[in-house]
C-alpha cells in the first residue's frame, strides 16, 4: 500500500509507482472524493468520449434486466422462498 504525507500547505505526492500505474502527469487533474470516512483520488478522463467509445456496443443490458425480471416473478409464482441474501 502507498502511503503519501500530508505537507503544512495540505498537499501530498502521489506515489511514483501509482502514478505510472494511473498513467497521471504533470497537470493532469484527478478528483477528490469523501467517502464516508475514507478519501479516494479518481483520475479525471482525459478523453470522456473515447472512453466511452463503444459501451452499448451488443445492446444496453435491458435484456438481462428483463430476463432477470421474469425469472424472479416466475419464482414467486411458484412459492419458492427467496433468496439467502434476501432473508
Amino acid at each position: 500500500m502507498a502511503m503519501a504525507t500530508v505537507s503544512g500547505k495540505g498537499w501530498i505526492v502521489i506515489p511514483k509507482e501509482v502514478r505510472e500505474r494511473f498513467g497521471l502527469k504533470k497537470g493532469d487533474k484527478v478528483h477528490i472524493i469523501d467517502d464516508y470516512g475514507s478519501i479516494m483520488i479518481v483520475p479525471v478522463s482525459k478523453d470522456p468520449i473515447a472512453e466511452g467509445y463503444g459501451m452499448l456496443k451488443g445492446g444496453t443490458g435491458t435484456e438481462g434486466l428483463l430476463a432477470d425480471r421474469r425469472w424472479e416473478l416466475e419464482k414467486e409464482e411458484r412459492g419458492l422462498p427467496p433468496p439467502l441474501s434476501e432473508r
